[in-house]
This record gives structure tokens, C-alpha cells and sequence, in this order.
């Protein structure tokens, strides 16, 4: 099949060129890609900031939604006209072997799972199957930013609704685990950023505060309403800076530090280490501790009163010979979420 995909051909930029699928191997499927997004860690790959890139030339993308048209042997999870979310996050099934393309310029490889492109191979253990009703563009979603944000929530930090929970960073993931602790009742809410368009989006909602973490006083108004420090921060920004403040800002004895995004390759935090003998943690998460095939339904039915808030996320739209204008916008802080609709 001839595929219009986007190829990281050199660090900088992608370009945009004709590729061919091979036959698929035991585990793949072949999906008709209707939507696709772009977060940050996609844009640093492009960029060079996760340190050397072995693949070249290779496709990307890792969170979208679309329908199979094809499975190869073995496949057991989905069948032929399922519509699907594939997600970078592993699920239920097997891993089959990253696929690869035939082009003008020779062999492109790929991972798991892409979508970058109009067509593509995935692993069978990379996709979801949509709950029904739930829109395309907004599946999208549930690829990456709301399984990673809200499986923090879900999955990692404790049900005791009464703690205080710092959000710091309101992208895709920050804005997903605000959206997710409200949902689920927590009382104590902090939503920090250093946009104040993202700050007045999420003045909008009801959380305790929204607070610009770039403020002088910032640390002095957490102290307002947290004197000992909150119990739990989720860093969303992926800075080292904001991983070492969210850090100072959780309590002693139980306060824990989770960072559900990663500085560019190379770049070290520095904490002091008696705030750890205090009792205090640090943690990455990996896309939120979360089983697609199991959270994206909890998720979808959890975010419901909040979906006219999730379609502002997506509302920039690009086709996928704008990706690269897509890449700008969401490396200038233009969008929350660029979305490429395919063309078939």
C-alpha cells in the first residue's frame, strides 16, 4: 500500500514523502489513520534533545486513532474494521517487530507503533479498541496526554481526597490530572503554569487556585494554603527547573514528587538529598502506571462532564503537509495539543 507519511529524514525538521508497507508480519495491523496528535516528547525527538537517533530515517508519532484494515497472523485482539486508539503505552497482546517502509531514499523504520502518517503498521498490543461514541479526534487523546496524566491520578498517588495535590505544568498531561482529581473529588487543587493563557483556561474550572509558578511570590502563596508543604505535586513541564521547585515545594515525611515528562537527554536535576532522609520522594512515571485497555474506559467515563474542555485541547487543526508548522506552534506554547487530520 502506498503511504503519505511524515519522515524524520534529518534532526531539525520532517519531511513529508511516499512510502510503501511491506507484507505484515505475525502481530501487526495495518490502520487507516484518521487522526493523529503531537506531544512535547515527539517534538524533542524531532529536535535532537533525546540524545543520539540510531533509526534515521524513521516515522514517528505516538498517540492517534483510526480503523484496521488489515491484521496480520496471529492477531487476536482486534479484527478487521475495529475502530481503534493506538497509544505508545504497551496494552493487552503481543509485540510484534517495529515494521518497515519502502521508499525513494531506501528503507524507513519505524517502532511499534506511528502515526504520522495517513497509514500505518502497529504492534497489536499498541492499540485500544474505541469505546463506542467516543469521537475520533477526541480518541486521540487517549493515547498519551490523558492516559499518562489521568493514570497518574488513577493509578499513583494515594485516594485520600482530603491531600493537597499540586499540578505543575498544564499541557496535555498537566491539564489531563487536573481534569481527572476533579472528577474524582479531590478538595485541595493547585494549578500552576507560567502561560497565562493556560492559566486563564483552567481559571475557568473549579480548583482551589490557579497560581503563575514564574511569580515571585509563588513558593510564600503554596504556603497560604499548604504551611507544611502539599502532599503530592505532578510535575508536568519536563524542565529541570520545575522538577527541582515542585520537589521543595511537596512536605517532609510523605511528600511525594511525581514528573510525568523528561528534560532534554543530558540534562541532570539537583535536589538536596536531606529532603530525601526527611521523607520526601521523587518518581517518574511511565505513562501513568496505566493498562490502556483497562484505563482508556475508566478514563472516558470519568472525563465526561469535562469534554467540552478536552475538544480546546485539539481545537488546532493541521493536514500533515503542516506538521512541521504544527511542531513550531506547539514548541511556541501556540497550542495545547496540535491535531493532524489525515487525508485518504
Amino acid at each position: 500500500m502506498r503511504i503519505r507519511a511524515a519522515v524524520l529524514e534529518r534532526i531539525g525538521e520532517l519531511t513529508i514523502r511516499e512510502i510503501e508497507s511491506e507484507q505484515l508480519l505475525p502481530w501487526q495491523v495495518l490502520v487507516k489513520v484518521l487522526y493523529s496528535g503531537i506531544c512535547r516528547s515527539q517534538l524533542m525527538e524531532v529536535r535532537g534533545l533525546r540524545g543520539e537517533d540510531r533509526w534515521i530515517p524513521h516515522l514517528l508519532g505516538h498517540e492517534g486513532a483510526g480503523t484496521v484494515i488489515a491484521i496480520g497472523k496471529a492477531v487476536t485482539k482486534v479484527a478487521v474494521d475495529d475502530d481503534v486508539i493506538l497509544t505508545w503505552i504497551k496494552g493487552d497482546g503481543k509485540e510484534s517487530p517495529g515494521a518497515t517502509y519502502r521508499s525513494s531514499i531506501g528503507r524507513i523504520n519505524s517502532g511499534p507503533v506511528t502515526t504520522f502518517s495517513n497509514f500505518a503498521v502497529v504492534s497489536e498490543n499498541r492499540l485500544t479498541k474505541k469505546p463506542t461514541g467516543l469521537p475520533f479526534d477526541e480518541a486521540v487523546l487517549y493515547g498519551c496526554a490523558l492516559l499518562t496524566g489521568g493514570g497518574v491520578v488513577l493509578n499513583e498517588i494515594p485516594e485520600d481526597r482530603d491531600i493537597s495535590v499540586l499540578v505543575l505544568g498544564l499541557g496535555g498531561v498537566g491539564l489531563a490530572a487536573l481534569l481527572a482529581l476533579m472528577s474524582l473529588g479531590y478538595k485541595n487543587v493547585i494549578a500552576a503554569d507560567s502561560s497565562r493563557t493556560k492559566l486563564d483556561f483552567v481559571e475557568k474550572l473549579p480548583v482551589v487556585c490557579a497560581l503563575d509558578s514564574t511569580d515571585t511570590n509563588f513558593d510564600t502563596r503554596i504556603g497560604a494554603i499548604a504551611p507544611h508543604g502539599v502532599d503530592v505535586c505532578i510535575e508536568a513541564v519536563g524542565r529541570t527547573e520545575t522538577i527541582e521547585q515542585g520537589f521543595k515545594l511537596v512536605k517532609r515525611r510523605g511528600g511525594k514528587l511525581i514528573f510525568a515528562s523528561h528534560p532534554p537527554n543530558g540534562e541532570l536535576i539537583s535536589i538536596d538529598p536531606h529532603h530525601l532522609i526527611g521523607g520526601k520522594s521523587i518518581s517518574g512515571t511511565w505513562g501513568g502506571s496505566s493498562r490502556p485497555d483497562v484505563d482508556v474506559p475508566r478514563l472516558v467515563q470519568l472525563l465526561e462532564p469535562w469534554r467540552d474542555y478536552l475538544n480546546t485541547l485539539i481545537a488546532k487543526r493541521y493536514r500533515l503537509e503542516e506538521i512541521n508548522s504544527a511542531l513550531d506552534d506547539l514548541e511556541a506554547a501556540r497550542t495545547f495539543r496540535p491535531l493532524i487530520v489525515m487525508e485518504h
